[in-house]
């Protein structure tokens, strides 16, 4: 998979999906801040860190798969299933930076200049991101680890 910037895929999308995905952020951003109010900074931070808008970017992956696939005469079932994972895989994935971003922002900033902790958390979540992604991308020759469907062939009982 290679990573490219696909301006096209965004006539794939109509202007209410665009809204409801901004509703999703607006709404989580709301709710973090009234936890935030009531119980402190701390619980609202980790509600704000919620994927806001992940559900609505998941669903919708899944529909445009799926109708893709459907307006050229197949079932697009599992090909829009496909597309959540993905999604999701790169959800997850995100997190994990963003962890290492909240990390390097909790422990030095209160000893230390907030615009050079806020650097160097966004330097650790990108470097963070993209070794998890080459990580996932070469995990075969890391770990030795074969694609699923590699495995499906091989034999259960060698």
């Amino acid at each position: 998979m290679q990573i490219k910037l696909d301006t096209s895929a965004l006539g794939d999308s109509k202007w209410y999906e665009y809204a409801i995905r901004f509703f999703f952020g607006g709404a989580v951003s709301v709710v973090a801040g009234l936890l935030a109010k009531k119980y402190g900074p701390a619980i609202g931070g980790l509600f704000l860190a919620f994927p806001a808008i992940f559900p609505a970017t998941a669903t919708l992956a899944e529909k445009h798969e799926r109708e893709k696939k459907e307006r050229i005469g197949l079932h697009g079932e599992k090909r829009g299933r496909d597309a959540a994972a993905l999604e999701a895989l790169g959800a997850a994935l995100g997190s994990l930076g963003l962890l290492a971003f909240a990390a390097a922002v909790w422990l030095p900033l209160p000893r230390h200049s907030a615009w050079l902790v806020l650097v160097g958390a966004a330097v650790l979540w990108f470097a963070t991101s993209c070794c998890l992604w080459l990580l996932r991308k070469y995990r075969h020759k890391v770990f030795g680890v074969r694609s699923h469907t590699n495995r499906a062939r091989r034999p259960l009982y060698p």
